[in-house]
């Protein structure tokens, strides 16, 4: 890996931004007319997070957003990747619209034109409201079709004001960690609902990709995906057979239908589906053009069938989520992508970050490790887009720490670390190698 960025060297058309999440940061959990959502619900249920923390306040984006794009503009950023809450715009996830919500979302996005930042909204980062949950949540159908609804109704408002809108952010995790093994909300353990939960926010995607494109949104529409390269640990053939069912369960489940109409054959022979409803049109509902496709790439899945299995060796480090530090992965992410679906439309890279357990000295915060980390992940960004992948852009996750899920505030990914007790804002020295590199760049 390279020591310096002076190989970097990016189009000048290169979307650079930050990213975050309604839950994650905005905090005024009940303000203004804003609805529960399954998050506020699994928060405040005893034990399910680490720390026992909620998101009632978070880092108070709700309050403070005026500061926190004031801190965006100065990093160089064009561009603000953000969720938006959707029981804060309909608190039930069905009947009224909350104009309150919607005032706040405006305002956000009026403070981004005077900067000149460009804003990339997403329709739902896992806080679905819980007035939807009490109806059976994404295990009943119908929550495609309110889903659906609100999309419309976001694309009608802002979708003039907005570069792209995302349907979904990691549909994966809503299902497998929100339905599969309960880590997340609604707190599930039911690997069956797992399957059938995915296959609604396919068709989801779908419906409101539909939606949106009827109201005549000229923002680009698409929709974020986590994907990771699946790695045998050795080249046995149960290994390299357990690591093509890994790919096949996690990225080809989501990409296939999207880009090929159907779920994987590979995935498909080794699930019982039948308690898997499908009707005969999804599929067609679920394969709509995208105008891009987010990948979020954080690690690689490195599979062993050993007893206990292999461990990776790690050789550029491990973040403090534990997850291993292995950038070329992102790369041979990319170009098999594009080697598999030949449709593949503009990429950004939506998240990429690392949790680091961050220390302030002398009222400074030295992260040389993200710093690192960024670099070479920008790399294999650039390696890819030699290799013919059409990238578009990057996004740092995330431009706070914040509420992170079930690991409460114990994880730390900004860029700017924020003082929960102050709600201090304070630049890392990540920060400013981003804003000095994407100056760079822009300067070339």
């Amino acid at each position: 890996m390279n020591n310096s960025s002076a190989s970097l060297v990016f189009s000048p058309a290169f979307t650079w931004g930050v990213a975050t999440s309604a839950y994650q940061i905005e905090g005024g959990a009940a303000a203004d007319g804003r609805g529960p959502s399954i998050w506020d619900t699994f928060t405040h249920t005893p034990g399910k997070v680490i720390d026992g923390s909620t998101g009632d306040v978070a880092c108070d984006h709700y309050h403070r957003y005026a500061e926190d794009v004031d801190i965006i503009a100065s990093l160089a950023v064009d561009s603000y990747r953000f969720s938006i809450s959707w029981s804060r715009v309909q608190p039930l996830g069905y009947g009224a619209w909350n104009e309150a919500g919607f005032d706040f979302y405006s305002n956000l996005l009026g403070k981004l034109e005077e900067k000149n930042i460009k804003a990339h909204i997403t329709l739902y980062h896992w806080d679905l409201p819980q007035g939807l949950q009490d109806k059976g949540g994404w295990l009943n159908r119908e929550t495609t079709l309110r889903f659906a609804e609100y999309a419309a109704e976001v694309a009608r408002r802002f979708g003039k004001r907005v570069a792209t809108i995302a349907t979904h952010n990691e549909p994966w995790c809503t299902a497998n960690l929100g339905y599969g093994n309960a880590q997340f909300a609604p707190g599930v353990a039911d690997t069956v609902q797992a399957l059938q939960v995915s296959h609604h926010l396919l068709l989801s995607h779908g419906l409101a990709m539909q939606a949106m494109r009827a109201v005549n949104s000229p923002a680009r529409l698409g929709i974020v995906l986590n994907q990771w390269p699946a790695t045998p640990a050795t080249d046995s053939a149960e290994d390299i057979a357990a690591a093509e069912w890994e790919y096949a369960r996690s990225v080809q489940w989501f990409m296939d239908p999207i880009f090929k109409g159907r779920y994987p054959q590979k995935a498909l022979d080794r699930m019982d589906m039948a308690q898997f409803q499908v009707h005969p049109e999804d599929m067609q509902i679920i394969r709509q053009p995208l105008d891009f496709l987010g990948v979020n790439y954080y690690f690689r899945a490195f599979v062993s069938t050993e007893n206990p299995p292999r461990q990776p060796e790690g050789k550029l480090g491990f973040s403090d989520m534990g997850w291993e530090i292995y950038p070329s992965g992102l790369t041979d992410l990319l170009l098999q992508l594009k080697a598999e679906y030949p449709d593949l439309p503009a990429v950004y890279i939506t998240e990429n970050g690392m949790a680091v357990a961050d220390q302030i000295v002398d009222g400074k915060i030295n992260d040389q490790a993200r710093i690192n980390y960024v670099q070479w992940h920008l790399e294999a960004v650039q390696a890819a887009i030699a290799g013919g992948v059409n990238v578009q852009g990057y996004f740092y996750w995330s431009l706070l720490d914040n509420f992170e899920w079930n690991s409460g505030y114990e994880k730390r990914f900004g860029l700017v670390h924020v003082d929960y007790a102050t709600q201090k804002r304070t630049l890392k020295e990540s920060a400013y190698w981003y804003r000095n590199f994407i100056r760079s760049q822009t300067a070339a």
